[in-house]
């Protein structure tokens, strides 16, 4: 269980590139699809506190899934094998990149990244809020099923945060405090 679980967040440190955000489907797909140690909607949970907790989006999450999975081993299990193919590829990047910035391939392949990660971050995103919308069901065009008191909450925080540019910690805390106030009545 412990090699499995190292394993799995080895993978996911391997292969996030992008930082926390772009790593999401990857957890996922480890730790959802192929190992089912989490449902989708404890998979959103698990997302929700990595964000509220300092730290990485990915670390967080290795610790959380390590703790539900194998106590504070599987927790230490899990962080390191999340942890340790960033910390020798990052040191193996330094060199090379203080060798060799100057050349024009090296800003190349920086470039070249970049749109792959903006898509990793979309999907994740994407597959958030049909979990939020429609409680993890599919889609529908006709609207059955959609969550509006979420989509309200949502767009309302997204206009103050695109132009009234608040803290995002505020409206995440105001938001969760309107989630609480109607949810109640409305479940």
């Amino acid at each position: 269980m412990y090699l499995k679980l190292f394993w799995s967040f080895f993978q996911i440190g391997l292969f996030s590139f992008g930082g926390g955000y772009a790593a999401m489907p990857l957890i996922q797909n480890q730790v959802v699809d192929l190992n089912g140690w989490l449902t989708m909607s404890e998979f959103a949970d698990v997302i929700t506190i990595s964000q509220m907790t300092p730290g990485p989006i990915g670390i967080n999450a290795a610790t959380f899934v390590g703790i539900r999975i194998g106590g504070i081993q599987g927790a230490i299990v899990a962080t390191i094998g999340c942890v340790l193919p960033s910390c020798v590829i990052v040191l193996s990047l330094a060199y090379i990149y203080y060798k060799y910035r100057g050349l024009d391939t090296v800003q190349g392949v920086l470039n070249g990244l970049r749109p792959a990660v903006i898509a990793m971050i979309g999907s994740a995103g994407v597959a958030l809020m049909i979990l939020a919308f429609w409680n993890g069901k599919a889609m529908t065009i006709t609207g059955d099923g959609i969550d509006y008191v979420a989509v309200s909450i949502f767009t309302i925080a997204f206009v103050i945060l695109r132009k009234w540019k608040a803290n995002p910690i505020h409206i995440m805390v105001v938001a969760g405090l309107i989630g609480l106030c109607i949810y109640p009545f409305v479940l």
